[in-house]
């Protein structure tokens, strides 16, 4: 899929907060909600490059039209965690390190999902 700017992200999150297919006026009100004021224009190129990224699909039998994440967040993110450890010269290390950072609780997470995997 790729990476997102800052304004993208913005947009995904504002999608991913729903279960429901969005417009773009669904996703300026959601943004204005965090103190975000956009045009709806600028929404409405957003979500067409976040289209043509794969990030979202539109259903454009309607109108307005309607748009839809096509992976979840947790999808996403562990997208990203997977091309940053490929991209790691030594993945051990980043593991350690990454290991290493995590709460008591979410190590705890991580064993009981390595034990499922295995």
């Amino acid at each position: 899929m790729g990476t997102l700017g800052e304004l993208e992200r913005a947009v995904m999150n504002a999608i991913w907060a729903t279960d429901a297919a969005v417009t773009a006026y669904d996703v300026k009100d959601a943004l204005e909600a965090d103190g975000r004021v956009l045009a709806v224009t600028t929404v409405l190129t957003v979500l067409s490059r976040l289209e043509k990224k794969g990030f979202v699909s539109s259903d454009r039998s309607s109108r307005p039209h309607r748009y839809t994440a096509v992976a979840s967040r947790a999808d996403h993110v562990a997208e990203l965690m997977h091309e940053v450890l490929g991209a790691a010269g030594d993945r051990t290390a980043v593991l350690e390190r990454f290991v290493g950072g995590v709460s008591d609780e979410d190590a705890a997470v991580l064993r009981t999902l390595l034990r499922r995997a295995v």
